[in-house]
């Protein structure tokens, strides 16, 4: 099959039967609902690049497996080139969409997963990356959207999945048949399931030989029998459902995270990649965050360029474009995205190629830019909040600017400078306030800090992939206590 168009895309999801909750109700034409309607435009902005010609070198690329064009999302990396075209093209989606477009966890999980069971084949003589080939060629070969299904709820953070009171808390093994597993748990934060045809499940952290059964990786589909997936909130969200376009601020798009709950889901032995091989599960966990921190270096910056946008708009509405405080912190936002971006380039250049044949990003030059979006985008809403003034979070509703009678009010009172309407001034208030408090993302700031892992995970990779004995004996030996290098020799 050809690649698919966005239309075709959003078709797609039309045939899926999902069994979908939100705000205490089963939702039926998900599709077409105002509240989740807007993540599915920014995933389906992934397919609309595909099509267009000064972005097809960024946006697809070759097989792997089967020589044919495929979507880059749904790819394996088989060069550094190839990893600098991914953050290079979530930059650019991250630009267009404002938002999250959901697909990156998926392609991430495929890269990892796809040299893991390469090497868990090697050791066990299993058929795990045979299976995982078959259907990641029919993932590419339909065009599919995966959503990577990784974080577990955890319940007890203290105890091993094997010791929790509830054994459900990680997703596990619950029977072994002859033609397939089943599994039971639930997967939370999850990006874009809704919007995904295929789920790709894997271990969540480290495994122990008790936590056997919790080594699991798998491929399901998302509408596949004892799935339920439960909505979750974002800020504002309801204001989707509000007459009008204002108050929702960037109204095309958005992100979304699901509560996924796998109640006894069947799942056939060519669908499992992972079954009991514990030794492999920090493997997979560590090359899937090294993937996915690499990421963050692309659409981060791509989504802080909008808001620095906003941000700069602001300033001209407000007659204060010149001022050196408004020039400095604009300087400083341009600062923080690029080092943001040149993290995702770094990690990406300096990646090395797996014994599969894909490419694996630097893993401890990954965690760095990750740590670096823990920070750096807190600090870009706090500056773009600055700059656009207290009005961000009271700027009246779009009814209230409608309302004949105290329209006339915010039309005088809320202008900025002569030439430019009130309306774009309170529409830029509300760009800025839905990106930054939570509404597109799901907040630039809160995902920013617990996506792709919290901080201290980032910092324990740190500490796990850095050569401390090398910097200790570069240092013993320029100050005299081991030998010292003789530059003459």
């Amino acid at each position: 099959m050809a690649l698919k168009t966005a239309k075709e895309y959003v078709e797609s999801l039309r045939r899926l039967k999902l069994d979908l909750y939100m705000f205490g109700e089963k939702v039926e034409n998900w599709v077409d609902n105002p509240v989740i309607r807007p993540s599915i435009n920014a995933v389906a902005m992934t397919y609309k690049v595909a099509h267009e010609p000064e972005l097809e070198e960024l946006a697809s690329t070759e097989s792997m497996l089967t020589g044919e064009k495929v979507n880059r999302f749904a790819s394996l990396f088989k060069s550094t080139d190839d990893l600098v075209k991914k953050v290079k093209l979530q930059r650019l989606l991250g630009q267009r969409t404002g938002s999250c477009f959901q697909r990156c966890v998926g392609m991430d999980a495929v890269n990892a997963v796809f040299s893991t069971t390469y090497e868990m084949d090697q050791k066990y003589g299993t058929e795990y990356h045979q299976r995982f080939r078959a259907w990641l060629a029919y993932v590419q070969g339909n065009d599919l959207c995966v959503q990577g299904a990784m974080t577990d709820v955890k319940g007890d953070r203290g105890l091993s999945p094997s010791k929790q009171v509830d054994l459900d808390m990680f997703v596990h093994v619950v029977e072994r048949r002859s033609d397939g597993i089943v599994i039971r748990g639930a997967k939370a934060n999850q990006t874009g399931t809704v919007n995904s045809h295929e789920m790709l499940v894997m271990p969540t952290l480290r495994m122990t030989e008790e936590d056997k059964d919790y080594a699991v990786s798998c491929a399901i589909p998302t509408d596949a029998e004892g799935v339920h997936l439960i909505y979750g909130r974002q800020s504002c969200d309801t204001r989707k459902l509000e007459e009008g376009d204002i108050d929702v601020g960037n109204y095309a798009f958005g992100g979304q995270e699901v509560l996924t709950v796998l109640d006894n889901v069947f799942v056939p032995w060519d669908r499992v990649f992972m079954c009991g091989e514990h030794d492999f599960s920090v493997m997979m966990v560590e090359r899937f965050a090294g993937y996915h921190r690499q990421s963050y270096g692309g659409c981060k910056p791509g989504i802080g360029d909008v808001i620095i946008g906003a941000a700069a708009a602001m300033a001209d509405y407000n007659g204060v474009p010149r001022a050196a405080h408004i020039r400095d912190k604009i300087a400083e936002m341009n600062h923080l995205v690029e080092t943001l971006h040149a993290c995702g380039l770094a990690c990406s250049t300096e990646g090395w190629k797996t014994s599969a044949g894909n490419y694996q990003s630097d893993i401890l030059l990954a965690n760095v830019c990750k740590q670096n979006v823990t920070r750096f985008p807190y600090e870009l809403c706090r500056l773009a909040e600055d700059i656009a003034g207290g009005a961000v979070v009271t700027v009246p509703s779009e009814k209230d600017f409608r309302h004949p009678v105290v329209g006339k009010y915010i039309e005088k009172y809320l202008k900025g400078v002569a030439d430019v309407p009130t309306e774009d001034r309170i529409r830029m208030l509300t760009l800025i306030h839905c990106m930054s408090f939570g509404l597109t993302a799901p907040s630039y700031r809160t995902e920013s800090l617990h996506g792709a892992g919290s901080p201290q995970a980032q910092r324990i990779m740190i500490e796990r992939q850095t050569d401390m004995d090398l910097k200790k004996r570069l240092a013993r030996s320029l100050a005299g206590i081991d030998k010292r290098e003789d530059v003459l020799a």
